[in-house]
C-alpha cells in the first residue's frame, strides 16, 4: 500500500490496497492515512454492494440509509440498507423526474458535512462512483483543520465553546426545498454541536461547520448567521480546498469531523449519476 499526497497537508491517493479483503492491518494503515490527509481516493476500488458495505465497517457501525419520504432514502441500486442513494436515478431507473427529490439533491451542491443533524455524528463518508457523467459533477472538499489553524487568535477566543443548531431541513428550504411536513422533522429533528471540535483520533481542533447549521445557540439568530457565513466563506478558500474529478470505480473516503464537501453542477436532466455510500458513525470503531 502506498499514500501519495494530492496537496501538502490535505488529500492522498492510496494505491496497492486491496478492499476486497478487509483486515485489521488494512484498517490500520488506512487509519493512518485517513488522520494526516483526512481525504484518500482509492482508484479501480473493485467493490460491490456487499464489498463497499464490508470494506466500511472495519473502521465503525455504519447508519443505515434513511427513508424521510418516498422522495427520499435508499435507491433501487443500492442492495444493502447500509448504502446512502446519492444519485439521479429514480425506482423506474431512469433520470429523477421527481421534483422533491431533485431540491433534496441540490442541497448537495452547499458546502455541508454528512449528518451534522444528527445527535450521533458521523466519522467517515465513502462514496463509490458507479455511474458518472461525462462532465461535472466533481466533489469539493475543504479542509477544516487548516482553516481553524489560519484564524486570528481574536476570532478564536471568539468562537471557543460556542454551540451550534443543525437541522437538515434549514439547508434543503435554502434551495428551494417546501416546508418539511411533520414526518419528515420527526424523522430528523436536528442536533447541536460544537463549532470547534477537537478530533477524537488526533485531538487536532477544526471547525465544525455545515449548509445544515442553523443558528448559534444562544446568539442573535441574524448574528449567528452571519458568523457562520463568515467562517463558511474563510474555511473555503482555495487554499483549504481539493477538487476530486470522478473517475469510474473510485471510492473516496473523507473524514466528516475535519471537513466540508459539496458537490458541483451538472446537467442533472440529461446525464446519470450513480452514487453510492456508506457512513461510519463517530466514535463507534475507535475501540476496535
Amino acid at each position: 500500500m502506498q499514500i501519495i499526497p494530492l496537496t501538502a497537508n490535505f488529500g492522498a491517493r492510496i494505491v496497492g490496497a486491496d478492499l476486497t479483503d478487509p483486515t485489521p492491518a488494512l484498517r490500520d494503515a488506512c487509519w493512518q492515512a485517513f488522520d494526516q490527509y483526512a481525504v484518500c481516493v482509492f482508484e479501480d476500488s473493485r467493490l460491490d454492494d456487499a464489498g463497499h458495505v464490508a470494506f466500511s465497517r472495519l473502521f465503525g457501525d455504519l447508519e443505515m440509509a434513511p427513508r424521510i419520504t418516498a422522495a427520499a432514502g435508499r435507491g433501487p441500486r443500492c442492495s444493502l440498507p447500509e448504502l446512502f442513494d446519492a444519485g439521479n436515478i429514480g425506482a423506474d431507473g431512469n433520470i429523477l423526474v421527481d421534483e422533491r427529490r431533485r431540491l433534496l439533491n441540490l442541497g448537495n451542491q452547499q458546502w455541508h458535512t454528512d449528518s451534522s443533524f444528527r445527535p450521533e455524528r458521523s466519522s467517515y463518508s465513502m462514496l463509490l462512483a458507479h455511474q458518472i457523467p461525462p462532465a461535472g459533477a466533481d466533489t469539493e472538499l475543504a479542509d477544516m483543520r487548516a482553516a481553524y489553524d489560519a484564524l486570528p487568535d481574536a476570532t478564536k477566543q471568539r468562537i471557543d465553546g460556542l454551540e451550534v443548531v443543525h437541522s437538515y431541513w434549514h439547508s434543503r428550504q435554502k434551495v428551494g426545498y417546501p416546508e418539511p411536513t411533520d414526518a419528515e422533522v420527526a424523522a430528523i429533528p436536528g442536533a447541536r454541536q460544537p463549532l470547534v471540535l477537537p478530533h477524537p483520533r488526533t485531538g487536532r481542533p477544526a471547525l465544525y461547520l455545515a449548509a445544515h447549521a442553523s443558528h448559534v445557540e444562544g446568539m442573535d439568530v441574524a448574528e449567528g448567521r452571519a458568523l457562520l457565513a463568515e467562517l463558511t466563506d474563510f474555511a473555503t478558500q482555495d487554499r483549504f480546498r481539493y477538487a476530486h474529478q470522478w473517475k469510474l470505480g473510485d471510492l473516496l473516503v473523507w473524514d466528516n469531523l475535519c471537513t466540508m464537501h459539496r458537490a458541483t453542477p451538472f446537467d442533472d436532466t440529461r446525464y446519470p449519476r450513480d452514487m453510492r455510500r456508506t457512513t461510519v458513525i463517530d466514535g463507534s470503531g475507535l475501540a476496535a
